[in-house]
C-alpha cells in the first residue's frame, strides 16, 4: 500500500524523529519556492511595518514541500507561537472555539488537509476570519441566545493537497494564496547538503545530486532517502556518500532513476499494456493498480504529469512517448503512435 512507500511524500512516523531539526528556521534559510518565499517576505514585513497580523495564507500544492515548514517559519518571523491541527480533528464546533480562544496577538494557526474541515466548522471559521470574533449559541429553541467573543488578531494557515476541494466561502477569505512547486535537482541537492551536516554524515556534491534525482522533487522524500543511504553507507563502511554508494543504496530500495518505484511502473505498464496507451478513466485504473482513487490522484499523478510522462484528455489518462522510451517498449509506442486517441481528443 502507499503508506508503506519509500517515496510516499506523506508524512511518516519515521520522519519525526528529525524532521524539526531538518527543517529552516528562517525565511532566509528556506531552500526554493522562490515566488512564495518573495511574496511571503513582503508581506510579513509590511505587516510588521503597521504592526497588524499577517493576513490568513492558504498554502496549496502536492504533499511533503514544506507547507508545515513555512507556516513555523512565518509564526517565528511575526514573533507568535504556531498552533498545528488538521481538518478531520476538528470534529465539532468546541474543538476549534477551544483552540481559537487560546490563542494570542499575532500566533499562527496552522490547519493542515483543510479542504476536508466540516462544513458547519467553516461556518464558525469565516466570522474568526474575517471579524477576529466567535459567535456562540448558548441554549435550544426559543431560548438560544447569541454571544460574541473577541478574539486576538491571529494568522491563519491553512495546507491543502486537493484546493478545487475548497468551498469558494472559504477560499475567497484568505488573503494570500501560495502555490507549492516540485523543488529542482539543484535545490533538493542543495537541501539534502545542508540535511546531511545537521545529520553528522558525510556526502559529496555527486552523491547528494543522485539522491535528489530520485526524490520526486519533494523535501521529504530527499530527507528520507538520505537517512537510508545513510544507513547503507554506514554499514557497508563507506566513509562518505559518493555516486557510486547512492546508487547503490537507491536499486538496493527499489528506487529507480526517476524516483519512481514499483506502483509507480505499475500504473505505467497499466496504461501502455492493459490499456494500449490509453485514454483510461481513473476509476478504472484505480481499480487496475489495486490503489485508492484519491491516493493516485494526489499522490502518484501530480509527479507523472509533471514529468510528462501521462497526460489528461476528456476521455482519461494516456501515456507519453516518455512512458514508453521508460518502459523500453518505444517499438509500442510507434506502433500505437497513428491511433487518434494519442493526439487528437
Amino acid at each position: 500500500m502507499e503508506e508503506e512507500r519509500i517515496i510516499s511524500a506523506k508524512s511518516k512516523e519515521e520522519d519525526l524523529t528529525n524532521e524539526y531539526s531538518l527543517r529552516p528556521q528562517k525565511l532566509k534559510e528556506y531552500i526554493g519556492q522562490e515566488k512564495v518565499k518573495e511574496r511571503l517576505d513582503i508581506f510579513i514585513k509590511a505587516a510588521q511595518n503597521r504592526k497588524e497580523s499577517l493576513d490568513h495564507v492558504l498554502l496549496y500544492g502536492p504533499p511533503g514541500l514544506g507547507k508545515t515548514t513555512l507556516a513555523n517559519i512565518i509564526a517565528k518571523e511575526m514573533g507568535g507561537d504556531l498552533k498545528v491541527t488538521s481538518g478531520p480533528a476538528i470534529e465539532r464546533g468546541g474543538d476549534l472555539a477551544a483552540i481559537l480562544t487560546t490563542m494570542k496577538e499575532n500566533d499562527v494557526l496552522f490547519i493542515d488537509e483543510i479542504h476536508r474541515l466540516n462544513r458547519s466548522i467553516e461556518e464558525i471559521l469565516y466570522p474568526a476570519m474575517e471579524d477576529y470574533a466567535l459567535d456562540i449559541i448558548i441554549g435550544k429553541g426559543a431560548s438560544a441566545k447569541s454571544i460574541r467573543l473577541d478574539l486576538c488578531k491571529f494568522t491563519l494557515i491553512g495546507a491543502t493537497t486537493r484546493i478545487g476541494l475548497l468551498t469558494s466561502p472559504l477560499r475567497d477569505r484568505f488573503g494570500v494564496l501560495c502555490s507549492m512547486e516540485f523543488y529542482t535537482d539543484e535545490e533538493l541537492t542543495e537541501i539534502i547538503i545542508r540535511s546531511s551536516h545537521i545529520l553528522g554524515c558525510s556526502i559529496n556534491r555527486q552523491g547528494a545530486l543522485e539522491i535528489a534525482r530520485r526524490s520526486r522533487g519533494t523535501p521529504r522524500i530527499a530527507n528520507r532517502l538520505l537517512k537510508r543511504v545513510r544507513d547503507y553507507s554506514e554499514v557497508k563502511g563507506h566513509m562518505s556518500i559518493d555516486y557510486k554508494t547512492a546508487r547503490l543504496a537507491l536499486e538496493l530500495l527499489d528506487v529507480d532513476d526517476m524516483g519512481f518505484d514499483r506502483i509507480d511502473n505499475r500504473i505505467l505498464d497499466a496504461i501502455v499494456d492493459s490499456f494500449n496507451g490509453g485514454p483510461v478513466g481513473i476509476e478504472t485504473l484505480s481499480y487496475f493498480v489495486g490503489e485508492e482513487l484519491d491516493t493516485i490522484q494526489d499522490v502518484y499523478e501530480p509527479y507523472l504529469l509533471q514529468k510528462g510522462f501521462i497526460v489528461r484528455t476528456p476521455r482519461g489518462r494516456m501515456a507519453t512517448e516518455k512512458a514508453y522510451i521508460h518502459l523500453n517498449k518505444l517499438e509500442k509506442f510507434n506502433l500505437n503512435k497513428d491511433k487518434p486517441t494519442l493526439f487528437g481528443e
